[in-house]
């Protein structure tokens, strides 16, 4: 573990999660800071990173964020809440780029989602697509996005939004596509939300990782927004097929589509809220991303069939 006399300038807030664990081997030798509500978990998750430093951040005691955020230059933040929790986004990020700001730190760089967007109103999704969510969950993240920006605009602090689509990858268990990865490694039946003959597009943590680090360090990647797109389009029963593929085993599946979802949300609170998303699963959005290539150069996306077979791996591993 390095000491805070080694100066990191990076801090990521809410890193010990899937994505700031995923980032943790790109600093290699260079400090960096994890933030996050447990000391213990960040000493867990981090243990074989040397230059991680930690920090706890209480919400309760809004003096924390600004201590984790003392000397420090760029703020990345990572923060999850639960789904029945949403309208904790933008509160939280408020009261941590609040703080950001008052201890002098340049540069804020919020990792989003296609939510804030809505409908989509194009084949393709761009930065410039009007940002118009039906939905709660959208709103929220549209308020977060919105309070970074006005920041941005109005020179308190450079920002920069990072737009992801649906997610996966070893050792992701917040994806459609985790149950169906621990089923198959575990001989289960896996959970899917239908219809599964829908296209969708998935980004492979790993690739999403080394993305954003890429872009903390552009310059020019602030006072924008980018979109990321996945790895191609794939409907989920081309994923089934493929897990069939590489296990030899055929996967038992119980599928629910929106009605089935209304009704099992009368008892569990996570599925309730899941339902006003499931548009995204019928009239899936796909993200354009020529923006970000045009800045960072050729993107790596690693393919499915490669992302499937090391997350199948992974949870085999579990």
């Amino acid at each position: 573990m390095s000491t805070l006399n080694d100066k990191p300038s990076i801090a990521l807030f809410g890193g010990s999660g899937t994505l700031g664990q995923a980032l943790a081997p790109r600093f290699g030798d260079q400090p960096f800071r994890v933030v996050g509500r447990s000391l213990t978990q960040l000493r867990s998750a981090f243990a074989p990173y040397p230059s991680a430093d930690f920090a706890v951040w209480d919400p309760a005691k809004p003096e924390t964020a600004a201590t984790a955020l003392k000397g420090i230059r760029t703020l990345v933040y990572l923060v999850g809440v639960p789904y029945t929790d949403f309208r904790l986004h933008p509160v939280l990020f408020e009261q941590v780029l609040t703080a950001a700001i008052e201890q002098g730190v340049e540069r804020c760089v919020l990792v989003g989602t296609v939510y804030p967007f809505g409908l989509a109103q194009t084949a393709l999704v761009r930065e410039d697509h009007p940002r118009n969510p039906q939905t709660f969950k959208g709103q929220m993240r549209k308020q977060q996005e919105d309070i970074l920006l006005a920041a941005d605009v109005a020179g308190r602090i450079r920002g920069t939004i990072l737009r992801l689509p649906d997610f996966y990858g070893p050792n992701v268990d917040r994806s459609y596509l985790s149950s169906l990865f621990q089923a198959a490694a575990h001989e289960k039946t896996a959970q899917l939300i239908g219809p599964l003959n829908t296209p969708h597009e998935f980004a492979y943590i790993p690739d999403a990782a080394q993305i954003l680090f890429r872009l903390i360090q552009e310059a020019g990647a602030y006072g924008h927004t980018w979109n990321l797109a996945g790895s191609g389009k794939i409907t989920l029963a081309e994923v089934v097929k493929l897990v069939e593929s590489i296990t030899g085993k055929p996967v038992r599946k119980f599928v629910v589509g929106k009605r089935m979802l209304q009704l099992l949300g009368l008892f569990n609170p996570f599925l309730r809220e899941i339902v006003e998303m499931h548009y995204l699963i019928t009239q899936p959005l796909f993200l354009d991303d020529s923006a970000l290539t045009n800045l960072l150069g050729p993107l790596n996306k690693t393919s499915y069939e490669e992302g499937v077979r090391a997350s199948l791996a992974a949870a085999e591993g579990n």
